[in-house]
Protein backbone atom coordinates (compact mmCIF):
# COMPACT_ATOMS: atom_id res chain seq x y z
CA UNK A 1 0.00 0.00 0.00
CA UNK A 2 1.67 3.60 -0.85
CA UNK A 3 0.63 6.44 1.40
CA UNK A 4 1.34 10.04 0.16
CA UNK A 5 0.34 13.61 -0.40
CA UNK A 6 0.91 14.65 -3.77
CA UNK A 7 0.19 18.12 -4.08
CA UNK A 8 -1.45 17.72 -7.72
CA UNK A 9 -5.54 17.40 -8.02
CA UNK A 10 -6.16 14.59 -9.58
CA UNK A 11 -9.89 14.73 -11.09
CA UNK A 12 -12.75 11.67 -11.88
CA UNK A 13 -15.68 11.57 -14.12
CA UNK A 14 -18.54 9.45 -14.58
CA UNK A 15 -22.29 9.26 -15.65
CA UNK A 16 -24.51 9.70 -12.63
CA UNK A 17 -27.64 8.47 -13.33
CA UNK A 18 -29.40 10.10 -9.83
CA UNK A 19 -28.37 12.94 -10.59
CA UNK A 20 -31.77 14.89 -9.95
CA UNK A 21 -32.85 18.72 -9.34
CA UNK A 22 -35.66 18.36 -6.24
CA UNK A 23 -37.67 20.12 -4.16
CA UNK A 24 -37.01 19.93 -0.33
CA UNK A 25 -39.08 20.49 2.60
CA UNK A 26 -37.46 23.52 2.94
CA UNK A 27 -39.53 25.03 -0.38
CA UNK A 28 -35.47 25.04 -2.06
CA UNK A 29 -34.53 22.97 -4.62
CA UNK A 30 -31.29 20.80 -4.11
CA UNK A 31 -29.29 19.04 -6.44
CA UNK A 32 -28.67 15.38 -5.47
CA UNK A 33 -26.88 12.13 -6.23
CA UNK A 34 -23.35 10.75 -6.24
CA UNK A 35 -20.07 12.47 -6.98
CA UNK A 36 -18.33 8.70 -6.76
CA UNK A 37 -19.15 5.24 -6.50
CA UNK A 38 -17.22 2.57 -4.78
CA UNK A 39 -15.86 -0.77 -5.83
CA UNK A 40 -17.07 -0.27 -9.66
CA UNK A 41 -13.96 -0.35 -11.73
CA UNK A 42 -13.18 2.77 -13.99
CA UNK A 43 -12.94 2.91 -17.82
CA UNK A 44 -9.17 2.71 -19.28
CA UNK A 45 -7.31 5.08 -17.85
CA UNK A 46 -4.31 4.55 -20.25
CA UNK A 47 -1.97 2.52 -18.05
CA UNK A 48 -4.73 1.29 -15.69
CA UNK A 49 -8.45 0.85 -14.28
CA UNK A 50 -9.39 2.24 -10.88
CA UNK A 51 -11.60 1.72 -7.88
CA UNK A 52 -12.72 3.12 -5.14
CA UNK A 53 -13.03 1.67 -1.59
CA UNK A 54 -15.92 2.05 0.96
CA UNK A 55 -14.43 4.92 3.49
CA UNK A 56 -12.03 6.41 1.14
CA UNK A 57 -14.11 10.05 1.51
CA UNK A 58 -14.99 9.58 5.31
CA UNK A 59 -12.06 11.87 7.26
CA UNK A 60 -12.11 14.25 4.37
CA UNK A 61 -15.74 15.24 4.20
CA UNK A 62 -15.09 15.70 8.11
CA UNK A 63 -12.74 17.98 8.17
CA UNK A 64 -11.83 19.42 4.76
CA UNK A 65 -13.03 22.92 3.62
CA UNK A 66 -15.18 21.54 0.23
CA UNK A 67 -17.21 23.20 -2.55
CA UNK A 68 -19.54 22.24 -4.91
CA UNK A 69 -19.01 23.47 -8.20
CA UNK A 70 -20.08 24.14 -11.91
CA UNK A 71 -17.90 22.42 -14.50
CA UNK A 72 -15.30 23.14 -12.03
CA UNK A 73 -15.27 27.10 -12.27
CA UNK A 74 -14.35 28.79 -9.29
CA UNK A 75 -16.33 31.67 -10.37
CA UNK A 76 -20.08 29.52 -10.07
CA UNK A 77 -19.91 27.95 -6.91
CA UNK A 78 -22.94 25.87 -6.14
CA UNK A 79 -22.23 25.46 -2.05
CA UNK A 80 -19.97 24.83 0.69
CA UNK A 81 -19.98 22.37 3.08
CA UNK A 82 -18.60 24.46 5.88
CA UNK A 83 -21.44 27.22 4.87
CA UNK A 84 -24.05 24.39 4.98
CA UNK A 85 -25.30 24.64 1.47
CA UNK A 86 -23.51 21.42 0.30
CA UNK A 87 -24.06 18.11 2.39
CA UNK A 88 -21.43 15.19 1.54
CA UNK A 89 -22.10 11.63 3.25
CA UNK A 90 -20.87 8.11 2.76
CA UNK A 91 -23.18 5.16 2.29
CA UNK A 92 -23.12 1.60 1.27
CA UNK A 93 -23.03 2.70 -2.74
CA UNK A 94 -20.73 5.91 -2.56
CA UNK A 95 -20.04 9.33 -1.94
CA UNK A 96 -23.78 11.26 -1.87
CA UNK A 97 -24.17 14.49 -2.41
CA UNK A 98 -27.39 17.60 -1.36
CA UNK A 99 -26.50 21.08 -3.31
CA UNK A 100 -28.54 23.88 -2.18
CA UNK A 101 -27.34 26.06 -5.26
CA UNK A 102 -27.62 29.88 -4.91
CA UNK A 103 -30.87 32.30 -5.90
CA UNK A 104 -28.44 33.01 -9.68
CA UNK A 105 -30.16 33.10 -13.01
CA UNK A 106 -26.99 30.82 -13.96
CA UNK A 107 -27.70 28.19 -11.35
CA UNK A 108 -31.74 28.33 -12.24
CA UNK A 109 -30.27 27.81 -15.82
CA UNK A 110 -28.42 24.19 -14.37
CA UNK A 111 -31.73 22.69 -12.38
CA UNK A 112 -33.45 23.20 -15.60
CA UNK A 113 -30.50 21.31 -17.90
CA UNK A 114 -30.54 18.67 -15.42
CA UNK A 115 -34.37 18.18 -15.40
CA UNK A 116 -34.04 17.68 -19.27
CA UNK A 117 -31.46 15.18 -18.86
CA UNK A 118 -29.03 17.33 -20.40
CA UNK A 119 -26.68 17.22 -17.57
CA UNK A 120 -25.90 14.04 -16.24
CA UNK A 121 -22.35 13.95 -15.32
CA UNK A 122 -20.19 14.25 -11.77
CA UNK A 123 -16.54 15.01 -11.34
CA UNK A 124 -14.93 15.28 -8.31
CA UNK A 125 -10.88 16.88 -7.49
CA UNK A 126 -9.29 15.39 -5.19
CA UNK A 127 -5.44 14.42 -3.72
CA UNK A 128 -4.58 10.82 -2.74
CA UNK A 129 -3.28 9.83 0.34
CA UNK A 130 -3.31 6.18 0.13
CA UNK A 131 -3.92 3.70 -2.37
CA UNK A 132 -3.16 -0.22 -2.98
CA UNK A 133 -2.01 -1.73 -6.58
CA UNK A 134 -2.56 -5.04 -7.54
CA UNK A 135 -2.74 -6.85 -11.41
CA UNK A 136 -5.69 -8.15 -12.04
CA UNK A 137 -6.73 -10.56 -15.51
CA UNK A 138 -3.20 -8.71 -16.56
CA UNK A 139 -4.79 -5.03 -15.79
CA UNK A 140 -2.94 -3.20 -12.95
CA UNK A 141 -5.98 -1.64 -10.52
CA UNK A 142 -5.42 0.76 -8.02
CA UNK A 143 -7.59 1.45 -5.37
CA UNK A 144 -8.33 4.62 -3.86
CA UNK A 145 -7.95 3.89 -0.09
CA UNK A 146 -7.92 7.75 1.30
CA UNK A 147 -8.12 10.60 -0.50
CA UNK A 148 -8.53 14.29 0.30
CA UNK A 149 -11.46 15.85 -1.95
CA UNK A 150 -11.50 19.43 -2.77
CA UNK A 151 -14.75 19.77 -5.01
CA UNK A 152 -18.01 18.15 -6.52
CA UNK A 153 -19.24 19.26 -10.03
CA UNK A 154 -21.95 18.59 -12.45
CA UNK A 155 -20.23 18.74 -15.57
CA UNK A 156 -21.44 19.10 -19.22
CA UNK A 157 -18.23 17.55 -20.77
CA UNK A 158 -16.29 15.03 -19.00
CA UNK A 159 -12.10 16.49 -18.34
CA UNK A 160 -10.17 13.58 -20.05
CA UNK A 161 -8.84 12.03 -16.38
CA UNK A 162 -5.64 13.71 -15.01
CA UNK A 163 -3.57 10.42 -14.72
CA UNK A 164 -0.34 11.61 -14.39
CA UNK A 165 -0.57 10.83 -10.17
CA UNK A 166 -1.49 7.94 -11.16
CA UNK A 167 1.00 6.46 -13.15
CA UNK A 168 3.83 7.96 -10.54
CA UNK A 169 2.07 6.11 -8.13
CA UNK A 170 2.13 2.84 -10.60
CA UNK A 171 5.59 3.54 -11.18
CA UNK A 172 6.29 3.39 -7.23
CA UNK A 173 4.53 0.36 -6.85
CA UNK A 174 6.42 -1.47 -9.84
CA UNK A 175 10.11 -0.53 -8.12
CA UNK A 176 8.66 -1.35 -5.08
CA UNK A 177 7.88 -4.95 -6.32
CA UNK A 178 10.99 -5.33 -8.03
CA UNK A 179 12.85 -4.64 -5.14
CA UNK A 180 10.91 -6.77 -3.14
CA UNK A 181 11.62 -10.04 -5.67
CA UNK A 182 15.35 -9.28 -5.85
CA UNK A 183 15.47 -9.11 -2.17
CA UNK A 184 13.49 -12.53 -2.22
CA UNK A 185 15.66 -13.81 -5.23
CA UNK A 186 18.97 -12.71 -2.90
CA UNK A 187 17.50 -14.34 0.19
CA UNK A 188 16.74 -17.96 -1.91
CA UNK A 189 20.53 -17.38 -3.26
CA UNK A 190 22.33 -16.99 -0.12
CA UNK A 191 20.39 -19.89 1.74
CA UNK A 192 21.11 -21.86 -1.66
CA UNK A 193 25.25 -20.99 -0.69
CA UNK A 194 24.91 -21.93 2.72
CA UNK A 195 23.41 -25.42 2.20
CA UNK A 196 26.27 -25.72 -0.51
CA UNK A 197 28.90 -24.80 1.90
CA UNK A 198 27.36 -27.34 4.84
CA UNK A 199 27.43 -30.26 2.30
CA UNK A 200 30.48 -29.36 1.81
CA UNK A 201 31.84 -28.78 5.10
CA UNK A 202 30.16 -32.43 6.21
CA UNK A 203 32.15 -34.25 3.18
CA UNK A 204 35.22 -32.85 3.86
CA UNK A 205 34.88 -33.68 7.57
Amino acid sequence: MNEKRENKIERRNFTATELRAIEGENGLRHITGYAAVFNRVSEDLGWFKEKIEPGAFKDSIAIDDIRALWNHDSNYILGRNKSGTLSLSEDERGLKIDIIPPDAQWARDLMTSIDRGDVDQMSFGFQTISDRWEMIDEVEIRTLIKVRLFDVSPVVFPAYPDTEVGLRSLEEYRKASNSDADEAEGADNLSLLEEEDQLFQLINS
